[in-house]
């Protein structure tokens, strides 16, 4: 008797690790706008360094040119990490930005690019100044079709299968100025062999107006099916999305759920007192992943509550119970899980 149970011990335990391990295995890691922690964001050199440093999926932001090309930026406009304003001062707009609508790829080729900065007192300041310093090296404005071939010939050569995680950025924007970004992307994608959700790639947005059309119109006309992710930024406007009923709403066109990481671990949570949200729990409860943004490591980039980086991943992947995460520094995420396993 004591031997069968002893057995019976031993049953229940190997299948809880073969849980763990399966729950571990699935979690996964998003290359924020490359390994934009190292190298100036949403360049090729960003992306590459990414993929060596084995995240899961690369992010791409993308926007649209004045000549209907598909590039990959943060920003609708292009001053933030671009030297647009030496080389066009005359093609400013009204409130002092420099719109990628604006500019035709040819143009948007010419630009250099470099880690993000603002102007102070008539001088470039960098963001994040312990990152990649300005104005060194040469960067420039990839298209996402340079983009997605870089990935899929890393995948062929290497033999691995990295998946890409393209946003459809700002598209009521794009549509009062008459262009149709999410088609233009989902035909991208579909060309280059994105057909279905087993595919290894999500399609994410913050409008949930955008996502529906997305769902209901675009993807139906293309012929094909792809995993979509909501993207949710403060609760003021998404807060209906944060209970039962509006979650529902939201699974009925998304796969997954991509909050702003404040919304699942309150800012105000201390050492001793974590406050976790119930968005996590309520999104899988609906059949959605979910994806928080963005760890970094920068100063003042890891909350109070933490005592390191590593714990602060800790916290999300396993206590909140996140899927996956996005983050700029892929490489420290990837040997986090790595070592977790």
């Amino acid at each position: 008797m004591n031997s069968r149970r002893a057995l019976q011990t031993l049953g229940v335990i190997a299948m809880t690790t073969l849980l763990s391990s399966q729950s571990l295995a699935q979690k996964i890691v998003v290359a924020h706008r490359g390994a934009s922690g190292y190298l100036p964001e949403h360049t090729l050199e960003a992306k590459a360094m990414a993929y060596a440093m084995g995240a899961d999926y690369i992010e791409q932001d993308v926007v649209m040119t004045a000549d209907d090309q598909l590039i990959v930026l943060h920003d609708i406009t292009l001053d933030r990490t671009t030297d647009v304003a030496d080389q066009f001062p005359g093609r400013v707009r009204d409130d002092g930005r420099f719109y990628a609508i604006d500019f035709t790829l040819a143009e948007i080729k010419q630009l250099n690019v470099s880690e993000g900065f603002r102007m102070e007192n008539g001088e470039k300041r960098q963001s994040f100044s312990q990152r990649f310093p300005l104005g060194a090296s040469s960067f420039r404005v990839p298209t996402l079709r340079e983009e997605i071939e870089l990935i899929q010939g890393l995948n062929k050569s290497t033999g691995k299968d990295i998946g890409i995680y393209p946003e459809v950025k700002s598209p009521a924007f794009h549509r009062a100025a008459g262009k149709d970004l999410s088609t233009a992307l989902i035909e991208m994608l579909k060309a280059y062999g994105y057909t279905s959700k087993a595919d290894k790639v999500f399609v994410q947005t913050f409008s949930f107006e955008e996502l529906k059309i997305i769902h209901d119109e675009i993807l139906p006309a293309a012929g094909i099916e792809l995993n979509l992710v909501q993207l949710v930024g403060d609760e003021e406007s998404y807060g209906w999305m944060f209970d039962e009923t509006g979650m529902q709403t939201v699974a009925r066109y998304a796969d997954g759920f991509g909050p702003e990481k404040g919304l699942i671990i309150d800012r105000d949570s201390t050492r001793g007192n974590i406050i976790i949200s119930d968005l996590v729990k309520l999104a899988h409860a609906n059949g959605l992943q979910v994806h928080p943004y963005t760890f970094r490591l920068d100063p003042g980039q890891v909350p109070d509550y933490a005592d390191s980086f590593e714990e602060l991943l800790e916290l999300f992947y396993f206590d909140a119970d996140i899927d996956g995460a996005f983050t700029d520094f892929p490489d420290r995420v990837v040997d986090f899980l790595r070592k977790k396993k």
